[in-house]
């Protein structure tokens, strides 16, 4: 199971853009499925072009980063990203992390889980 650290380091490329084959992988997903996940086109996420666009790997680390905060309280990566997509946060009308990623809001869920993380109210 990888630590937060290596979750991160196992799909952000070398070169800083993620790497949605390294990042299918881990979550165990396809990428139709992180597309949707992230409230992105396929073609976002399959063709290279579109995928080192600055508003697609945006959406994508946003997603990264908010299943990279949620691994440690759920145990595995699979399980961080259950939580991201089924989850409902009360504190947004229980809207999940996805819906509010895929509605540019996850700076939002990031503040959310940052309160959470030292003690804060849902």
């Amino acid at each position: 199971m990888p630590t937060a650290r290596d979750f991160l380091s196992d799909v952000v490329a070398a070169d800083g853009f993620i790497a949605t084959d390294r990042l299918t992988g881990e979550l165990r997903i396809t990428k139709i499925e992180l597309a949707n996940a992230a409230g992105l086109s396929r073609e976002a996420v399959s063709k290279s072009a579109r995928l080192k666009a600055p508003s697609t790997q945006a959406r994508l680390r946003d997603v990264v980063e908010i299943v990279n905060r949620i691994l440690p309280w759920a145990g595995s990566v699979q399980q961080a990203f259950a939580w991201y997509r089924a989850q409902p946060i009360p504190s947004f009308g229980d809207q999940t992390a996805e819906d509010l990623v895929k509605e540019g809001r996850a700076e939002a869920v990031k503040r959310y889980l940052s309160r959470i993380a030292v003690g804060g109210y849902a």
